[in-house]
C-alpha cells in the first residue's frame, strides 16, 4: 500500500529528510539499508511505492506507510511501520495423552519469534496429525492469539483430546491373485488387537498408510503384475465412532514372465558369464525385485574393476500378447577410477591407523564396490563405534575419487562393581575393568574378578590384535579360577600366551600355549564310593597341565556381535604334554549357521562334536565332556548329560530302619555332540529385547563308538537383552526324554546376567 498524507504537489519535489517511524526491535539503520530513495533525491510515488515492498519483504512488519510533509526547501519523507507482534508465551490446554514438550517441537509458532497467522494454522494442522498418529483420530485442536500488549501475543492452543480410535478393519477391493491375509502381512499398518495398547498396532498414520500402498503394488510387481494398479487407502470413521475402517482398491491386471535376456554396450565379460550373474531366468515370474537386485549385481561387477560410474540399464519391452517381458542390460563401462585421498572423521579417541588398518582399500588402490562394503563391515565388527559410513566424493581428477570415513564412537570401556546371577553359578559379585579400545589403538585389556556361591574366578589379559602393526594378533592372560562341580572342587592357577593370524577376509588361524596348576578337593562321597568300588580312577588331587592349541575359523557373518546370516565354523586341536603332569589331546569342531527369516526375525543351527583321548595315561576326571545348561542342552542340570556310575546304597540308623539311596557320579564322556536349533524374534527392537524359540539335542559318551547312540533332547523358549549391565538370558527348557531319578520332567528355568570374566 502506499499512502501519501501532504499536499499534492509533492509528487516531484526535492526529498530534504527522510525518517523511519515505529520501529521498536528493527534498528532504522537496517530499514534504511533497504530503501532507495535518499535525501536529495526527487519524490515520485512508484520509487516511494518500491521502498515500501521493499520494507515489507523485510518480513518484520505487519504494516507501512509513507507520509510528506512540506519543508522550506522540499519535502520530508516519514515511512512510518508497524512491527509484527513478537510471541511471549506458548500454552497448551487440554492435553494429557501427549507431553506439553511434545506438542510444541510440532507447532510452527515458536516463543519470541515473531508471530504469524499463517504458522499458526499450520500448527494447528500438525497438532491434529500428532494426535492422530497416537491413535486419536477425533482430537480436536483450537488456536487463539492473545494480545499481551502492542508488541506481544500469546498463543493458547486448546485441545480436546477424545477417545482412542483405532483401525478396526483393513479391507481390500478388487484382489483375487492375493487373499486379504496376505496382502496385510506386507503392510506396516495393522488391525487393533487385545495388546493394541501395548504394542500400539491399530494406530492410523497417514504417511505409513501411503507407503502400505506402495508395499502392496510391490508385491504385486514382485510377482509378475507390472500393470497393477493400487488406489489410495480411504479412510472411515465407523458409524458407532468405535474404530477406523481402511479400504483399499485394487486392479491386478495380468501376469507376466521373464521372456528374451540380452546384453548390449561395454561388455567385460561374455554374454555367458554375464547371464550367471543373474536370477532373472527365462521363462519364470517377473519380478521387479530381483531385476532391481541384479542390476546391482553387474553394477558391482563393474565396480570391482575399478569402474566406479558404470551404468546399467535394464531395457524392458513388454509383450502382452505372449504376456512376458523381454529385458535387455545396456551396459555404459565408463571410465576406470582409482581412490585419490581417504579422509577419517569423528574419531576422538581412536587412532587413524586403526580405522584405516581395518580399510580393504588404499589410496592408490582401483576403485572396488566389495572392497568399500567389506570395509564398512569391518569398521562395525571392531564394537567401537555406533555408526561407520563411508562415502565417496570428487578427487583431484576426474578419474579419482576421494574416500570419506566418518564414524560415530561408543563407550567401548566399562568399570563395574555389581552382581549377576546364573543357573550354574548362583548368586555372583563382580568387579571389573575392560577397555576393549585401550589407548586408542585398539588394544583389549581386562581385569577382572567374580565371586560366587559356586565359583570364583580372577583375570588379567591384553590382547593387540594386530601387533606391531602387522597382521598378527598377540595376546597373554593371568588367571586363577575355582568352581564347586557336582562331585568335586576344582582350582585352576594358570597363564596363557596367544596369537593369531588371518588367512583372508573370513579365515583366520589361531595358537594358544597354556599352563595351569590345577588342584582337586572337597571330593562328594558318591566319588569317593566309586572309587573305593573301583568304578572311578582316582583323580589326581595336584596336576598340572602344558598344552598347545591351534586351530582354524571361519567367520562370513554380516555382524560379529549379532549376526542375521552367514556361518561360523571352527576346528581346534589341544596337545597337553610339552611338561606338566597330563597327557591327553582334544579335538573340537563347531558350526552355526545363520539365515534371515521374515520380519527381522533370524534362524540358527549349531552343531558341535568334541573328542578327548589320553596319551599314555587316563584323561583327568576334570578334563571330560559334560553337557547340560544354557550352554549346550537346556532343561537339563549343568555337567548332568554325561556318564554317569549308580550305585545303590543302604543305611541303617540306630533304630535298626534301612534306608535305600542312590549314589549317582557323573564321570563325563571322551566324546561329545551337541545340536541346538534356534529362532529369534524381536520384540521390541529399540531396547535390544529379543525372544527366542530352541530345540537342543547332545550326549557325552564314554567311547567313540557310541557317538549317537542316545540323545538328550529339550526344547523351550527364553529371553534375551542387551541389558547395560550385559547379556541377558532367561530360558526355560522342558526334557523331551527326562532320565527317572536325574531329570525333572517339568522343566529348568536357565537365567544369566552380566558379563563375566
Amino acid at each position: 500500500m502506499l499512502l501519501f498524507c501532504g499536499t499534492a504537489f509533492a509528487e516531484g519535489e526535492k526529498i530534504t529528510d527522510l525518517f523511519i517511524k515505529g520501529n521498536r526491535r528493527i534498528e532504522t539503520a537496517a530499514i534504511m539499508n533497504v530503501v532507495k530513495l535518499k535525501t536529495g533525491d526527487y519524490l515520485f510515488a512508484d520509487k516511494v511505492d518500491a521502498d515500501i515492498r521493499s520494507i515489507h519483504k523485510l518480513g518484520q512488519f505487519q504494516d507501512v506507510k509513507a507520509e510528506t510533509a512540506k519543508s522550506d526547501k522540499g519535502v520530508i519523507l516519514t515511512y512510518t511501520v508497524v512491527e509484527k507482534p513478537i510471541v511471549r508465551e506458548i500454552r497448551i490446554e487440554g492435553n494429557k495423552e501427549i507431553a506439553v514438550d511434545k506438542i510444541k517441537e510440532a507447532v510452527e509458532i515458536k516463543v519470541n519469534a515473531i508471530f504469524s497467522p499463517r504458522e499458526l494454522t499450520k500448527s494447528v494442522k500438525k497438532v491434529k496429525k500428532l494426535y492422530a498418529d497416537e491413535g486419536y483420530y477425533l482430537a480436536e485442536v483450537e488456536a487463539n492469539s492473545e494480545k499481551r500488549s502492542d508488541s506481544e501475543v500469546k498463543v493458547v492452543f486448546k485441545i480436546t483430546e477424545g477417545e482412542k480410535v483405532l483401525i478396526k478393519a483393513i479391507r481390500f477391493e478388487g484382489n483375487r491373485v492375493f487373499t486379504a491375509r496376505q496382502l496385510k502381512k506386507v503392510m506396516e499398518t495393522t488391525e487393533k488387537w487385545f495388546l493394541s495398547w501395548l504394542t500400539g498396532a491399530g494406530t492410523y498414520k497417514e504417511d505409513v498408510l501411503k507407503n502400505d500402498a506402495n508395499l502392496i503394488a510391490d508385491l504385486y510387481y514382485n510377482n509378475g503384475y507390472v500393470n497393477v494398479k493400487v488406489g489410495e487407502p480411504r479412510i472411515e470413521l465407523l458409524p458407532d465412532k468405535s474404530g477406523l475402517l481402511v479400504a483399499i482398491g485394487i486392479t491386478e491386471g495380468d501376469q507376466f514372465k521373464v521372456g528374451f535376456l540380452g546384453f548390449k554396450g561395454d561388455l567385460l565379460e561374455s554374454e555367458g558369464e554375464l547371464a550367471k550373474k543373474l536370477k532373472l531366468k527365462s521363462g519364470e515370474v517377473f519380478s521387479r525385485a530381483t531385476l532391481r537386485g541384479d542390476v546391482f549385481a553387474l553394477t558391482d561387477l563393474y565396480a570391482d574393476k575399478g569402474y566406479a560410474f558404470a551404468n546399467i540399464t535394464p531395457l524392458s519391452k513388454l509383450n502382452q500378447e505372449q504376456k512376458n517381458i523381454d529385458v535387455t542390460f545396456d551396459f555404459e563401462k565408463g571410465e576406470k577410477v582409482y581412490i585419490d585421498r581417504i579422509d577419517i572423521g569423528g574419531n576422538t579417541k581412536t587412532r587413524d591407523k586403526v580405522i584405516r588398518r581395518e580399510l580393504k582399500l588404499a589410496e592408490g588402490d582401483l576403485y572396488g564396490a566389495t572392497a568399500l562394503k567389506r570395509s564398512k563391515q569391518n569398521l562395525m565388527n571392531l564394537g567401537f563405534f555406533e555408526e561407520a559410513n563411508l562415502a565417496t566424493a570428487k578427487g583431484s581428477a576426474d578419474n579419482k575419487l576421494n574416500l570419506n570415513v566418518d564414524v560415530k564412537e561408543k563407550p567401548t570401556g566399562t568399570f563395574s562393581i555389581g552382581g549377576g546371577y546364573s543357573s550354574l553359578d548362583g548368586l555372583i559379585g563382580q568387579g571389573s575393568i575392560q577397555q576393549a579400545n585401550f589407548l586408542g589403538l585398539g588394544l583389549k585389556l581386562n581385569a577382572a574378578a567374580s565371586i560366587g556361591g559356586k565359583s570364583q574366578t580372577y583375570n588379567l589379559g591384553l590382547t593387540d590384535p594386530y601387533f606391531m602393526d602387522t597382521k598378527w594378533t598377540l595376546g597373554a592372560d593371568v588367571y586363577r579360577s575355582q568352581r564347586d562341580y557336582l562331585d568335586f572342587t576344582r582350582r585352576v592357577t594358570g597363564g596363557d600366551i596367544k596369537a593369531g593370524y588371518p588367512l583372508s577376509d573370513t579365515m583366520s588361524t589361531f595358537w594358544m600355549y597354556k599352563f595351569e596348576d590345577k588342584k582337586i578337593f572337597n571330593e562328594s562321597l558318591a566319588l569317593l564310593d566309586n572309587i573305593a568300588r573301583g568304578l572311578v580312577v582316582q583323580p589326581e588331587t595336584t596336576a598340572t597341565t602344558s598344552s598347545i592349541t591351534a586351530s582354524i575359523s571361519r567367520n562370513t557373518t554380516d555382524y560379529r556381535l549379532d549376526p542375521t546370516t552367514g556361518m561360523v565354523n571352527s576346528l581346534s586341536v589341544e596337545f597337553a604334554g610339552l611338561g606338566g603332569s597330563n597327557r591327553f589331546a582334544r579335538y573340537i569342531g563347531n558350526t552355526t549357521v545363520f539365515f534371515p527369516a521374515i520380519w527381522g526375525t533370524v534362524f540358527s543351527l549349531r552343531g558341535e562334536l568334541g573328542h578327548i583321548q589320553g596319551i599314555g595315561k587316563d584323561v583327568p576326571i576334570d578334563e571330560k565332556f559334560y553337557l547340560g545348561g544354557i550352554n549346550t542342552v537346556r532343561g537339563y542340570g549343568g555337567r548332568t548329560v554325561s556318564p554317569f556310575n549308580a550305585n545303590t546304597v543302604t543305611t541303617t540308623d540306630i533304630s535298626g530302619i534301612a534306608t535305600t539311596s542312590v549314589n549317582r557320579v557323573f564321570v563325563g564322556g571322551d566324546t561329545e555332540a551337541v545340536f541346538n536349533a534356534e529362532y529369534q524374534f524381536p520384540l521390541i527392537k529399540e531396547a535390544g529385547l529379543k525372544g527366542v524359540l530352541f530345540f537342543d539335542a547332545g550326549n557325552a559318551y564314554d567311547g567313540a563308538s557310541k557317538l549317537f547312540s542316545s540323545l538328550q533332547m529339550s526344547y523351550g523358549a527364553g529371553i534375551r537383552w542387551f541389558s547395560p549391565i550385559g547379556p541377558l538370558r532367561l530360558e526355560y527348557g522342558i526334557p523331551l526324554n527326562p532320565r527317572d531319578g536325574i531329570d525333572n520332567a517339568s522343566g529348568k528355568l536357565e537365567f544369566s546376567i552380566g558379563s563375566f570374566f
